[in-house]
């Protein structure tokens, strides 16, 4: 932002409106920067439009995961970013992501305001960690990103659409519908952008399914009939079926395998540091997923009545197959499109990529024959423009996944330990299906063989096997360690009881993890035989400080922690206590006064109130109550955070609707370790990537 700031002076351009650099925080507290932008700024009306930076990961190509409201942001990306990479099937799958950015509160909770997410993706090894440092930015990143940034800055602020929060407001009821719909755009490569817009996506993604239907009618009907266009009809749908077990298979073969694998070792994710193990180990046996149908092909005669056709038995099969594996893409972008979501881009140019591969291989065989090579080749042709970018998106989104795999959560056993190399064989799955299922059709007739299969099997087999001689991390691909010291305290100067909690969140759980870590497990006085059994749980209430975080957890564990280390740095703890007697109104409900100090807090990230209770309304958040949280399965509760460090005391109101009382848990993250706790981070190997911090808890009654 700095240097674009920079370029823009010294460049000698002249915006032609005013540009805004907000350097906000607080964002990971869940976006409270931005927020209290856009409640309290005073230009926060006049902003036409915005661009918000985000990054999940040290570098790669800018994706613009979201857009909106309406399709001009897009479209003014498309013409003036000079490496576009943008993907409108990223906003159908954004909110199902475990993540946020102030982009929603930016262009939807509180403005409104047209604008651009823009996310690095790659490198999330090292997204929230230590060693998320300038020396890990993937090279070329910032350059790209400067690049597209200044020419979209300079596009938008020249834009005709740019209108402040009144105008927008006043043009909502007589706007044209279609300046509010989502368009459907993605890049080639980062060479080009494809762009256009939701209506234009009703007429075009419907040809292919239209075609489909009117195909066995026009190659039949002249001819011979309507009977034989209802048989041709039949066959092709029994291609469509079979087709898609096809892709079904292709998914299911690498859950099985990597099921099968896990069962017959000691830990799970050993693709994590090495990536092209989880493409060695699922693409062979999805491939051979994807060409059973094919082999099984041969057990289904075909209906029509091949003495009455001018074609072979050959020629017939090859067509049904063709157009049931067109009419399956076909029908996938169709349903796209009436679910109202913008990512059937991807059946859709798989089926037109098909269609001009069809004409050529038809054509071909007239001069090279039904079963030549050559013919096969005038298929497979046509298709590479499609098969590069199935690869380049298809590998994307495989490597963003395993990436992000390292953080996203330990789910509670049995179940737990196998989803993520689920999620990676099913992904993986997917990818092969969608890129290769093009050629199936004309190409399986080469595949389809029982040594080809033989080969898949015996390549997956030798996969699985040498997968499991490799370590899932490396110091490029460290293992995710959440190490929270705990601090009970009763007043501001009294400890109850301190312990060190440990969770993961990934599925090899704490054992693995002692077990690879032997001087950890030595300051911890773990023995050899370690059980969860054995070791106190640390509770989900005890991780409320980085709630919800802490959903992520499961299993966690807490050790024993000496008390004086604490006593010694710190001479008053986090506290709360009320500073003026409580109103009581006629009505039956009461406010109480509180006053909320950090004590003498080294390095505060983050403070919480927890409320149970008959909570009414608070002098917080613009004296607004947000939904209710549950924590553990506990009463329904309201959260309220706090960033950053005060001089002064924080003081607020509850309002309770009874005389029931209010219990209040506080929870302040205190960025500072005492010595003690330094010098067990410190033991951890260096494939282990710990966070660590000291958490204060206290709980009253009011």
């Amino acid at each position: 932002m700095l240097e674009i700031a920079r370029l823009t002076v010294d460049s000698g351009w002249i915006p032609p409106r005013p540009i805004i650099f907000l350097f906000n925080g607080a964002e990971e507290l869940f976006m409270l920067g931005s927020h209290g932008f856009m409640t309290t700024h005073k230009w926060r009306d006049t902003i036409g439009a915005f661009i918000n930076v985000e990054a999940s990961g040290t570098g790669g190509l800018d994706v613009v995961c979201q857009t909106g409201p309406g399709s001009w942001p897009s479209y003014i990306y498309s013409q003036s970013a000079l490496y576009p990479m943008a993907n409108s099937a990223a906003q159908d799958v954004f909110g199902a992501v475990p993540g946020d950015t102030d982009y929603r509160i930016f262009a939807n909770d509180y403005g409104n305001i047209p604008g651009l997410d823009i996310i690095f993706l790659l490198g999330g090894y090292f997204y929230h960690t230590s060693s998320d440092t300038v020396e890990r930015l993937l090279p070329g990143s910032i350059q790209a990103r400067g690049d597209n940034l200044f020419g979209v800055v300079k596009a938008l602020s020249n834009s005709s659409k740019l209108r402040n929060a009144h105008d927008r407001e006043s043009l909502r009821d007589t706007a044209v519908g279609s300046e509010d719909e989502r368009a459907v755009f993605f890049d080639y490569l980062s060479w080009f952008l494809i762009f256009y817009s939701r209506r234009q996506a009703m007429i075009l993604h419907s040809i292919p399914f239209a075609l489909y239907f009117l195909m066995p009618f026009f190659l039949r009907l002249p001819n011979s009939g309507v009977w034989s266009s209802f048989m041709t009809f039949w066959d092709f749908f029994k291609g469509m079926i079979l087709h898609a077990i096809g892709i079904i298979l292709a998914i299911i073969f690498p859950v099985i395998f990597s099921i099968l694998r896990l069962l017959f070792s000691g830990h799970s994710m050993h693709w994590f540091a090495n990536p092209y193990l989880a493409f060695m180990m699922f693409i062979p046996c999805s491939l051979a997923g994807l060409l059973i149908p094919r082999i099984v092909w041969r057990c289904f005669p075909l209906s029509q009545d091949v003495s009455v056709l001018k074609s072979s038995k050959e020629q017939l099969a090859d067509e049904a197959r063709f157009w049931g594996a067109f009419g399956l893409y076909a029908l996938l972008t169709l349903a796209y499109l009436l679910a109202g979501l913008n990512g059937g881009f991807l059946t859709f140019w798989s089926a037109a990529f098909m269609l001009p591969a069809w004409i050529s291989f038809c054509v071909s065989i007239k001069s090279f024959g039904h079963k030549s090579l050559r013919s096969t080749a005038c298929y497979v042709v046509p298709l590479i423009p499609f098969l590069i970018y199935s690869v380049y998106f298809g590998g994307l989104m495989a490597q963003f996944l395993i990436e992000k795999m390292g953080m996203m959560g330990s789910l509670p056993p049995p179940y737990g330990y196998f989803i993520p190399d689920a999620v990676v064989a099913a992904t993986i799955g997917i990818v092969t299906g969608w890129c290769t299922g093009p050629l199936i059709p004309v190409a399986g007739h080469w595949l389809a063989r029982s040594s080809i299969m033989q080969f898949l099997l015996h390549i997956s087999v030798l996969a699985l096997a040498l997968s499991s001689q490799f370590f899932p991390y490396s110091t490029d691909a460290p293992k995710r360690v959440v190490f929270q010291h705990t601090v009970l305290t009763a007043d501001a100067a009294q400890v109850v009881g301190s312990s060190y909690d440990l969770s993961v969140v990934d599925s090899n759980s704490l054992l693995f993890l002692f077990k690879h870590a032997p001087e950890v497990s030595k300051e911890l006085h773990i023995g050899s035989e370690l059980l969860f059994d054995t070791i106190s749980q640390s509770r989900q209430e005890s991780w409320v400080g980085i709630f919800p975080v802490s959903f992520l957890f499961s299993r966690s564990l807490k050790f024993p922690a000496d008390n004086d280390d604490i006593l010694k740095q710190y001479r008053y703890f986090p506290h709360l206590s009320s500073y003026k007697p409580q109103i009581i109104y006629s009505g039956g409900s009461r406010r109480v006064y509180l006053e909320f100090s950090l004590g003498s807090s080294k390095e505060v990230w983050v403070a919480v109130l927890n409320i149970t209770g008959p909570l009414s309304n608070w002098s917080l958040a613009s004296n607004i109550l947000p939904g209710p949280e549950r924590l553990d399965g506990g009463p329904p509760s309201y959260i309220c955070r706090f960033s950053g460090v005060a001089q002064e005391n924080w003081t607020f109101w509850l309002e309770a609707s009874s005389s029931e009382a209010l219990q209040v848990e506080v929870a302040v993250v205190d960025q500072y370790l005492v010595e003690p706790a330094k010098k067990l981070k410190s033991l951890f190997p260096n494939w282990v990537d710990v966070t660590a911090y000291t958490s204060f808890l206290s709980s009253y009654i009011f």
